[in-house]
């Protein structure tokens, strides 16, 4: 198992079944507002759709076809499977106050709302209209992307890390910690208690005797 296997898998948050998806990441602080223990909140129907199915990936071209920015077209920025959920960057935005105190007012910023996946589609890179797509295989036995109207590949995109970090292309450095050593086991379990191990380790000896005590 790979580090970063390692690393998910002890920062996975176990939710209440109760828990109700939102934009904020689960078990983060906005989240925990939102979400506070011991309440339950109205359930959301969400259509179910497969991961097989699911078409919409982070980096995609789409075009939004209700609301107020009906028509125009943007690059999906996040997915919420949970609720079949995709933000467009800088589109359907409404305002909001952060920062807001007793004494000060806030700051009004821009925050993009989700859309539903079937509010959006994704555009055709031969006409940048927007068309619906069905998965198929080529002859070499990949699962791609084809456009219905024009029959042209629509490859899934590569979405940028936070970071800038380009997996493929990183070398490690002098002081970067390779896989192997961070797999290596180097902790040895044994029945001796801490202050045993250390005392072992430092040669030290206890020549104290415990004196006898009279609990009653």
């Amino acid at each position: 198992m790979r580090l970063s296997a390692l690393l998910a898998l002890a920062s996975k948050v176990t939710l209440p079944p109760n828990y109700r998806y939102g934009m904020s990441r689960p078990g983060s602080l906005s989240d925990k507002r939102k979400n506070p223990p011991g309440t339950r909140r109205r359930r959301v129907p969400v259509e179910p759709i497969s991961d097989e199915d699911w078409h919409l990936f982070c980096g995609d071209k789409v075009e939004i076809l209700e609301g107020k920015d009906a028509g125009k077209q943007g690059k999906v920025v996040q997915v919420i499977r949970q609720r079949n959920w995709v933000v467009v960057e800088g589109l359907n935005t409404h305002y909001r106050y952060v920062g807001k105190t007793v004494d000060y007012r806030g700051t009004m910023i821009p925050s993009e709302a989700p859309l539903l996946h079937n509010q959006v589609k994704l555009v055709d890179p031969t006409d940048r209209k927007p068309t619906d797509v069905e998965w198929r295989f080529t002859e070499a036995g990949e699962r791609v992307r084809v456009s219905t109207r024009s029959g042209r590949i629509i490859p899934k995109p590569e979405f940028p890390r936070a970071d800038g970090i380009v997996p493929e292309t990183w070398i490690d450095g002098p002081k970067d910690t390779s896989v192997e050593d961070a797999l290596e086991k180097t902790y040895v379990p044994r029945l001796k208690t801490l202050e045993e191990e250390v005392m072992e380790a430092m040669g030290i000896q206890e020549t104290r005797r415990h004196k006898k005590v009279y609990w009653y």
